[in-house]
């Protein structure tokens, strides 16, 4: 399984090539462990071009200060000074450094694979995956590797970014807050109340990425609660919008540089949750959590699995 540059390796010239490494590097290890173990699958597919770009290329992160090897969690065991926190993955909190906030946090595993192809995590740091004592949970914390806060329920992370986008302004910082979105916590009532704080308080150093891949735990967001038109509703809210294909990874990239003075940045990247794995669409919309049925359909998904990483 190839590994995506190391931090701070990636050439301007060739950022596109080293991203799609790292999106297809993370489908595959997403799938690999998906195989032996189930998983949150199509949220890899959907979501793979806009991790692979925030880690390989558009955030301004220092080098990671955590253990290539994740150290495990002894609960109360562990002196106060000695808690592990989830965000050294992500640098130093420089004054211009980026923050990185994951809101919906079932997405743990593309976040790790994220981490491995981008050189701040050890590949076989997944093998602690859900285990009992560690920090690399299924449903990230603020101890599991890149993730700063607790989600808790949808919408919180949300507004805990804007809180700190705020803090740091009055500090004078440079750095700008980045946070991730499922399309399916904008159902949520505290989402929209922090979007309208954002936006009254003209947020500036926030950037909002959306995977709006159109799924949620029940199957199709437009049968269950729909959403649209979001980009007119985020407009409304007093939020600069960019709509794109969330796989097309300088579309992806010229809209984060969008220059909104005064505003948040809302980037709506509408992606498919089966992308880079067309076996997925057999189970649409019902694409949630995946568990194989059979022998038979998880032999299928290994010789889907052999494609991605030996093609042709």
């Amino acid at each position: 399984m190839t590994t995506g540059p190391e931090p701070g390796r990636i050439s301007n010239r060739d950022w596109q090539r080293d991203c799609r490494l790292i999106a297809d590097g993370i489908r595959a290890r997403a799938l690999a462990h998906t195989i032996v173990h189930g998983g949150y699958l199509s949220q890899a597919c959907s979501s793979a071009e806009i991790f692979a770009l925030l880690y390989g290329y558009q955030m301004n992160l220092g080098a990671s200060e955590g253990p290539l090897l994740p150290r495990r969690y002894e609960g109360w065991k562990d002196r106060k000074e000695e808690r592990v926190s989830g965000m050294i993955y992500n640098g130093v909190r420089a004054p211009d450094a980026d923050r990185f906030f994951i809101s919906p946090t079932h997405y743990a595993l593309v976040v790790y694979a994220a981490l491995i192809e981008s050189g701040r995590l050890a590949p076989n740091a997944l093998d602690q995956f859900n285990t009992d004592g560690s920090t690399v949970e299924m449903i990230g914390g603020e101890r599991s590797p890149g993730h700063e806060v607790n989600g808790g329920s949808f919408g919180q992370a949300i507004s805990q970014a804007a809180g700190v986008a705020w803090a740091r302004r009055r500090a004078g910082d440079t750095g700008k807050v980045w946070i991730f979105l499922g399309d399916g916590e904008i159902q949520e009532g505290q989402t929209w109340e922090a979007v309208l704080s954002m936006a009254f308080l003209g947020l500036e150093n926030i950037k909002v990425l959306v995977d709006v891949n159109g799924q949620q735990v029940d199957g199709r967001i437009s049968g269950i609660m729909g959403l649209e038109p979001l980009a007119q509703k985020f407009e409304a809210f007093g939020c600069a919008v960019e709509t794109v294909d969330g796989h097309d990874l300088e579309a992806l990239h010229d809209a984060c540089e969008t220059h909104h003075p005064g505003k948040p940045l809302v980037v709506l990247a509408y992606t498919e949750p089966y992308r880079g794995i067309p076996l997925l669409k057999e189970r649409f919309p019902y694409l949630h959590y995946i568990r194989f049925k059979s022998e038979a359909e998880r032999d299928r998904y290994r010789d889907a699995l052999a494609d991605m990483e030996h093609p042709g």
